[in-house]
């Protein structure tokens, strides 16, 4: 793998190690095995169905976020996805990724910028879903009384985030409307940065503006937002699915709530596969609903490796299917 062991992978695993103390230091580990033993093992099968349910809408949509580009079919979408996901759940530093926008534009013969932009707008769509529940979870959730703390963090949170993502949306406007004077104010603010670095951020920017490319055709636009809506409903019904097979019965809005912590949580620099990061968020969310601290980590165990294990071993079948090497596939993303 050509890729470097820096601080930033360190400070991750250091992070993931300090969740993870959090949680087991006061753990009774004979509780947790009969948590685990209890659980109703039925459950398990259409919750990952489900899960690669998700990652096939989600190469639906990329098909029509490049649909400008090219008609690209769902049989090479589809394992460019999961061996995306496959990846950034073994690599460092978000790398699936660029390994997800490599292998489509090699099997495709596609310019990377225009595919990585793609990805970009795709990560828009995610977010903007993504707010659209913690919007309806927090109209439909009653938090239990002494949890408005929470209640007013998750909405401090949301709104950070929504301004977060309007200034990308607006900024992406403004470079591809109005390209020159962006570049202008680009170069004004990079003036105190050494040439080089001023130049190659330059040369990213026109890169990336070159391939947004995205159709503004209404059904394109309807097929984008429908699959949006579907990609993060098949992700929240399997929390649902795990739940109860905890035998903790608890209204979907729950899910949805666990959901949405999840996806703050995996924003948080950590180890590869979000290792401490994600279970601690879904341990703390199920503390919310008074779920026994037991059972709360064995879901928090079970629903990181559901979400763990499967795809990675999708992702190394498609790998081998399309004899690809990760190695290879690594090695463009410092470019």
């Amino acid at each position: 793998m050509k890729y470097k062991y820096d601080f930033k992978f360190w400070a991750g695993i250091s992070i993931s190690l300090f969740f993870m103390i959090l949680l087991f230091r006061k753990m009774d580990f004979n509780q947790l095995a009969s948590a685990l033993k209890t659980m109703d093992y039925r459950f398990l099968l259409p919750a990952l169905l489900l899960t690669f349910a998700s990652y096939f809408l989600r190469a639906v949509r990329w098909k029509f976020l490049l649909i400008k580009e090219k008609n690209i079919p769902l049989s090479s979408l589809y394992p460019a996805t999961v061996i995306g996901y496959m990846a950034n759940n073994i690599l460092p530093a978000r790398l699936g990724e660029f390994v997800r926008t490599y292998t489509l534009a090699e099997k495709e013969s596609l310019a990377i910028p225009s595919v990585f932009a793609s990805l970009v707008i795709d990560r828009l769509f995610d977010g903007f879903t993504v707010l659209a529940m913690l919007l309806l979870t927090l109209f439909i959730m009653e938090f239990p009384a002494g949890m408005q703390d929470a209640e007013t963090a998750i909405r401090i949170g949301g709104v950070i985030t929504f301004a977060f993502y309007c200034a990308v949306i607006i900024f992406l406007l403004i470079l591809k409307h109005r390209t020159n004077s962006t570049f202008f104010f680009v170069n004004k603010l990079m003036s105190p940065f050494p040439e080089r670095i001023a130049e190659r951020i330059s040369k990213i920017l026109t890169s990336f503006i070159g391939g947004i490319r995205l159709s503004t055709k209404a059904s394109h636009l309807l097929a984008i937002i429908g699959s949006s809506i579907f990609v993060w409903a098949f992700c929240v019904i399997p929390v649902d699915l795990i739940l109860r097979s905890f035998s903790v019965n608890l209204p979907i809005s729950a899910s949805m709530f666990i959901m949405v912590l999840l996806v703050f949580a995996v924003m948080v620099p950590a180890s590869p596969g979000y290792i401490g990061t994600y279970h601690y968020a879904c341990f703390k969310a199920l503390s919310v609903f008074d779920v026994p601290e037991s059972a709360a980590l064995s879901i928090a165990l079970v629903m990181h490796a559901m979400g763990f294990f499967p795809v990675i071993a999708a992702g190394f079948y498609y790998l081998w299917k399309n004899r690809l090497n990760l190695d290879e596939l690594t090695s463009p993303a410092p470019e």
